[in-house]
């Protein structure tokens, strides 16, 4: 080495060694070039060191800096055609217009979306990019872990700058989530947060929700409440609505009997919805409240269950709320007519929605956004819910 090289910057001694390996094509076209970390552990140098020396490269065109990805080697006909043609002062080509001009793209991975939970969560986000002039890109998973892993690599594949993740329900997150927060790519979780990822998620207050549900139920006389849900299967949303019930109890002084309890609903979960699971799922219920008449309200822990409910109280040919009251988490607008008003918690769904996408886009912009952001459930009374009936006069 020269006198005059060693006296370089270290960050200078950086770009001009990889630089040279890009000229020799020791990295070839498209490849990803050392992170970084990775370039400051091999030089013994700061990342600040590092980050310089690939930013001159990223300057020189040399490479493309992709957030959350990595470095790669630059293609100089496809990463920067617009700005050839601006130099030439030819017009833009349609590509290299769109390339220009290009948005914040964001993906969207939900598992499903409807008429009683969803629809308002994807309207929330799609004015949210709207005011923020961005693109949003919806991925269905329909609760399939595996669906959920292919659309997290097709996304990052079409070359999205963040990503909104609603995880599928189960027990294990998916490898690739890790991998997104391990790399800090900018990642909003939203309806639910995964216990241990240290990602940014956006839920309901679905502990307080539920124990505001369950104490209107015992302010209306109901002591005897079977709490109604799917395995709760390590998924945070469902244990945090089953703690907000064990607490209201707690905090009223009334014994929690996990006897009136029905915890194993399955045909209201994604990718399970048929004629076969529901009606077995009906019978379970109207076997279960043949065999505890004590029994005179029902916490249905979202609305499909809640419908299971008012089917399996009416096939008995008791009334709603008169025998049993009826509440649930979430219930589609009727003010259109034609549809049953149940008492909910109403989740706000389209402040969840404008929120995922705020935050998404200020991570984007290496800023820091709240680990865990709860928003407030708002109880509304509708046609399922009454004063509890004296026990056995059914």
């Amino acid at each position: 080495m020269s006198e005059t090289t060693s006296s370089k910057p270290m960050y200078e001694k950086i770009f001009d060694e990889v630089k040279q390996d890009i000229v020799t094509q020791a990295y070839k076209l498209g490849e990803r070039v050392p992170s970084e970390k990775e370039l400051a552990e091999a030089y013994n140098v700061s990342r600040i060191t590092s980050k310089k020396a690939l930013e001159l490269l990223a300057a020189e065109r040399l490479i493309v800096r992709k957030p959350g990805r990595g470095s790669f080697v630059a293609d100089p006909v496809h990463d920067y055609i617009e700005e050839e043609a601006s130099s030439t002062g030819q017009p833009d080509e349609p590509s290299a217009k769109f390339a220009h001009q290009k948005e914040k793209t964001i993906g969207l991975i939900i598992t499903d979306f409807g008429n009683s939970y969803g629809t308002g969560l994807i309207y929330g986000m799609e004015q949210a990019s709207r005011d923020k002039d961005c693109f949003l890109v919806l991925r269905r998973t329909f609760g399939i872990p595996e669906n959920e892993e292919q659309s997290i690599q097709k996304l990052l594949g079409l070359g999205v700058d963040g990503l909104i993740v609603f995880p599928a329900q189960g027990e294990y997150f998916n490898a690739e989530i890790l991998k997104l927060v391990i790399d800090r790519f900018p990642l909003v979780l939203v309806d639910r947060h995964l216990k241990g990822v240290a990602a940014a998620s956006i839920s309901s207050d679905n502990l307080k929700a539920a124990l505001q549900g369950t104490e209107y139920l015992f302010d209306l006389g109901h002591t005897h409440i079977s709490f109604l849900s799917p395995p709760p299967v390590d998924t945070t949303a469902v244990e945090d609505r089953i703690e907000g019930f064990i607490q209201a109890h707690a905090q009223r002084g009334i014994m929690v009997d996990k006897g009136l309890w029905v915890s194993d609903l399955t045909s209201t979960l994604p990718n399970s919805f048929n004629d076969e699971n529901i009606e077995r799922d009906i019978s379970r219920l109207v076997f279960h409240l043949q065999n505890h008449p004590s029994i005179t309200a029902l916490f249905a822990i979202e609305y499909n269950i809640a419908l299971l409910a008012k089917t399996a109280v009416e096939r008995l040919g008791l009334r709603i709320p008169e025998d049993i009251s009826i509440i649930c988490f979430d219930s589609p607008p009727t003010h259109l007519g034609g549809g049953y008003s149940f008492t909910h918690m109403q989740q706000n769904e389209e402040e969840m929605g404008q929120l995922a996408v705020e935050n998404v886009l200020s991570i984007m912009n290496g800023n820091t956004v709240p680990n865990k952001i709860m928003l407030e459930a708002r109880l509304i009374t509708g046609e399922s819910t009454g004063p509890a009936r004296v026990t056995g006069t059914v």
